[in-house]
């Protein structure tokens, strides 16, 4: 038999970045809140505890952290003809789990956006003519504008403690930020953390090269810090664990860390872990959500009845949701019609490794998550493209995140993978091997998509979200201009030798290798129905009291990390929601 609760003014699914952020703007409007999170409570004091935190086996190859995967995963395959198999081990990406979600051991590099990047179709054909985006490839405009969104850029990074240095203040260049980042309103909240040797060196090889290097930003807080919520957080001390670990520091932003102590707190807020979340409520009408229903520790079904439902889930879990609820309209790869499920987009990354010569220091067991150097010439349209033929771009960094005996102790390509030779080949490069990275933007396919899978499902009987994905020419193309541009900042260092760690085209996308949790798109924003599931508020065009967060909204990707983004329009939509939406509940944008 079905539990009911007591009505709410709101009900929140997911409780990461996006959820604590809704949840923190929605209690202080008023309103009675209730969080449900799928896995466990974690806190910084009980999950990230001295020194049994630092325990490489358990969480970064064991995963602690992570989603179960023998009990819900997606399917992937690389063609809309292909037969699916479950994703079972981590590699590609990392689902998260938890309260705080992938926002409690994330690294923290914490971008904004490139301007260009939130009007991309517009931006192109201005610039290069309309035939210039190739037939098949789904570009969109966000609909949003980085001037709209620049407010809540800063108060995100303010709320973060983000550690950096600006480039562009009220239109003015400084000198040391990022000079082709847009227009900013205030200065970072805490300085730049302190380069490390490869950050130094890279740093004055892409100046030399002709770049623009700056300081990477990084929610890693180079100092003590109190945030606008009255939160506390401690200096980054260099411990080389942060991605796929919680911060004993209280160093690197997270919602345990930044949100939820003032959270906890309220009496109209309400945090349920263990609570797994399988539908939204519809009316008879389905064009109203009246709750969701979940499944909680005991194995109940529990519905919660709410007059608002946000979906601030992972990207992933998201576009399951709405599937499962029958929100929207399936999106149809053959057809090209429907919505629910297109655009879906993920990185291609690489790198060049330069080894550098014998009696170098880079002392890599000290790092911090996103701590580094970074620089955009080679990203979004910041130079370039009519010539090419190719679009996107690549963020390019040097960033040194540890130095950990399994997974962070590379050698050199060619030496053998076990024994005598392995052994001195990783004594060998430990100390002089700097990796420079190249995140790059994927654009959006006809063919590339998530639906549900028809065969496969998880252990409560529901299917799995199926993935449809492969590399295409245009990232091949994209990945070796920037890769041979990189190469001349390695050949800028003194070095023994360099190495090109980039994707040959025929190479199909391989789900073993690790690369980013950075999957976007399926419940994408834009400006029609059409195109996309919701609005510039993320407000749902079918279902108008469901707000969708995330990085399910993203029409395509692009070279950053996704999290400053997700945050920025996390508190877009809350305003929106507090100053529209609650004074006249309804559409916020006519279709």
């Amino acid at each position: 038999m079905t539990i009911t609760m007591k009505k709410t003014d709101c009900v929140i699914v997911g409780f990461g970045w996006t959820g604590a952020i809704l949840a923190q703007e929605l209690t202080a409007a008023g309103l009675h809140v209730v969080a449900l999170e799928r896995g466990a409570m974690r806190d910084t004091p009980t999950d990230a505890k001295y020194p049994q935190v630092i325990d490489e086996l358990k969480y970064a190859v064991r995963g602690k952290l992570f989603q179960d995967l023998s009990r819900e995963t997606v399917t992937i395959r690389h063609n809309p003809n292909g037969l699916a198999v479950p994703y079972r081990q981590q590699g590609s990406f990392l689902l998260g789990n938890g309260v705080g979600g992938a926002g409690f051991h994330w690294n923290g590099m914490h971008y904004r956006v490139l301007p260009e990047e939130l009007q991309l179709r517009t931006s192109y054909e201005t610039r290069y003519g309309k035939r210039f985006i190739p037939a098949g490839m789904q570009v969109q405009d966000f609909g949003v504008t980085y001037d709209e969104l620049e407010p809540h850029f800063d108060f995100a990074e303010k709320v973060f403690g983000t550690s950096g240095k600006a480039g562009n203040l009220g239109g003015e260049l400084q000198s040391g930020g990022n000079p082709l980042e847009g227009r900013r309103s205030s200065e970072y909240p805490t300085p730049p953390l302190k380069n490390t040797p490869g950050a130094q060196l890279f740093e004055m090889a892409a100046r030399e090269a002709g770049f623009n290097p700056y300081p990477a930003p990084a929610a890693n807080a180079s100092q003590a810090y109190t945030n606008p919520y009255g939160v506390r957080l401690g200096p980054c001390n260099f411990c080389g664990f942060c991605e796929d670990f919680g911060c004993y520091m209280y160093a690197k932003a997270s919602p345990q860390t930044t949100i939820l102590p003032v959270l906890l707190k309220k009496p109209n807020f309400e945090l349920r872990a263990n609570a797994y979340v399988t539908k939204v409520l519809l009316d008879g009408s389905g064009k109203r959500a009246t709750g969701v229903r979940y499944v909680d520790a005991q194995g109940r079904e529990v519905d919660q009845p709410a007059d608002l439902v946000i979906v601030a889930a992972f990207q992933m879990h998201n576009v399951r949701l709405l599937l499962l609820s029958g929100i929207g309209k399936p999106y149809d790869p053959k057809s090209g019609e429907g919505v629910v499920g297109r655009n879906y987009a993920y990185q291609m990354n690489g790198a060049i490794n330069v080894l550098l010569p014998k009696g170098t220091l880079l002392n890599p067991f000290i790092g911090s998550g996103a701590g580094g150097v970074a620089m955009d010439d080679l990203n979004g349209d910041q130079f370039d493209h009519g010539a090419l033929g190719f679009l996107g771009g690549a963020s390019v960094r040097h960033v040194r995140t540890g130095g950990r005996p399994i997974g962070q102790a590379a050698a050199v390509p060619g030496t053998p993978a076990w024994g005598g030779k392995w052994k001195e080949g990783v004594a060998d490069a430990y100390q002089r091997y700097l990796s420079i990275g190249i995140s790059g933007s994927v654009m959006p396919y006809r063919d590339a998509c998530l639906d549900l899978d028809p065969t496969y499902r998880d252990a409560l009987g529901l299917p799995l979200l199926r993935m449809t994905f492969d590399w295409h020419e245009n990232e091949y193309r994209m990945l070796d201009h920037v890769g041979t541009r990189v190469e001349e900042i390695a050949r800028a260092m003194q070095h023994e030798a360099y190495y090109r760690a980039i994707r040959k085209p025929g190479e199909h996308y391989d789900t073993r290798l690790y690369q980013s949790t950075h999957t976007t798109g399926g419940a994408v924003m834009g400006e029609s129905p059409r195109t996309s599931v919701v609005n510039k508020y993320l407000q749902s065009w079918d279902v108008p009291n469901v707000f969708v967060m995330g990085a399910s909204a993203f029409p395509q990707n692009m070279g950053y990390n996704p999290t400053g983004l997700v945050a920025a329009l996390a508190w877009h939509s809350a305003k929106a929601i507090r100053e529209q939406y609650l004074k006249q509940p309804g559409p916020l944008v006519q279709a």
